[in-house]
């Protein structure tokens, strides 16, 4: 591909060679700037569909907008189902995305949809720690993450289940009310599907130190790290934040704690079973 932006910032897409009767994976996650980056890909995904490629799969390790999946007051847009749309309407033909952020997400699409997880990657790198199970606790961070913490949790030698009860003010403003479950003497791994400002995050993490917990871990797919996030994240309440990369995280976000882990491996094989037509979901058994 060759992309470049003119100066008015419009964006200019070429693809660099012939496409003709291709099976085309285009892996663009909709990072920040995602309106950039979604446009980018819409506009990638028209190159492609009149270079007279055979199939276009829209590959989004990240999904931006995705949060915006529901009305909860009244005059609001569900703008996951708007990009969905627009996707759609641009010439994509199927999408693979890791981790959305709700699972109804799937249901927006008119295409078909493979939803990998991107857990297996963390679940790995935390055995390869050898945690003892009787001291290991897994949290959600709110009430929302429950199903996916209470899965990680079966994953992880079906460990005790934690629940942070969260009340929010604004968006992007996160109040921690208090503690369901047992922490004391525990090493506790906070589970989430991204860390934005890492403000419900970090106040969990200080719920649980304040409730006893030797060590808390924080694990997350999507590291969108939006200020101040790196500043809460390696404030000292973490012994590790482990994310993986579906997000590039710059230099600028490292800090001593964080741990990227690669997808690509589990990407690339969920790519080569889409262009082999065979099961995806095999992929978590």
């Amino acid at each position: 591909m060759k992309i470049k932006r003119f100066a008015d910032g419009e964006i200019y897409v070429q693809v660099g060679e012939s496409i003709r009767g291709c099976d085309v994976f285009l892996i663009q996650p909709t990072t920040p700037p995602v309106n950039d980056n979604m446009m980018e890909l819409l506009i990638m995904i028209d190159a492609c569909k009149r270079a007279s490629a055979r199939s276009i799969t829209a590959v989004l390790p990240y999904f931006g907008y995705a949060r915006a999946d529901r009305k909860t007051q009244g005059r609001e847009a569900i703008a996951a189902k708007l990009s969905a749309n627009i996707i759609t309407e641009a010439g994509a033909d199927r999408v693979l995305a890791m981790d959305l952020h709700s699972g109804q997400c799937v249901g927006y699409f008119d295409i078909p949809v493979d939803h990998v997880y991107g857990d297996s990657v963390i679940l790995d790198y935390l055995s390869s720690k050898r945690i003892s199970s009787g001291d290991l606790v897994v949290v959600s961070p709110d009430v929302g993450g429950v199903a996916r913490a209470r899965a990680f949790a079966k994953k992880l030698n079906d460990a005790p289940l934690a629940i942070v009860d969260k009340r929010r003010s604004a968006h992007n403003v996160s109040e921690v009310m208090n503690l369901i479950g047992d922490v004391r003497g525990k090493v506790a791994v906070l589970v989430d599907d991204m860390i934005d400002t890492a403000g419900t995050i970090t106040n969990a993490a200080k719920v649980l130190h304040a409730e006893g917990a030797r060590e808390v871990y924080a694990c997350a797919t999507h590291a969108v790290f939006s200020p101040p996030a790196v500043e809460r994240l390696s404030s000292g309440v973490f012994q590790e934040v482990i994310v993986a990369n579906t997000i590039p995280v710059p230099p600028e976000h490292q800090f001593p704690e964080l741990t990227v882990l690669s997808v690509a491996n589990l990407l690339g094989e969920a790519i080569w079973r889409v262009y082999n037509a065979t099961s995806v979901a095999a992929i978590r058994e």
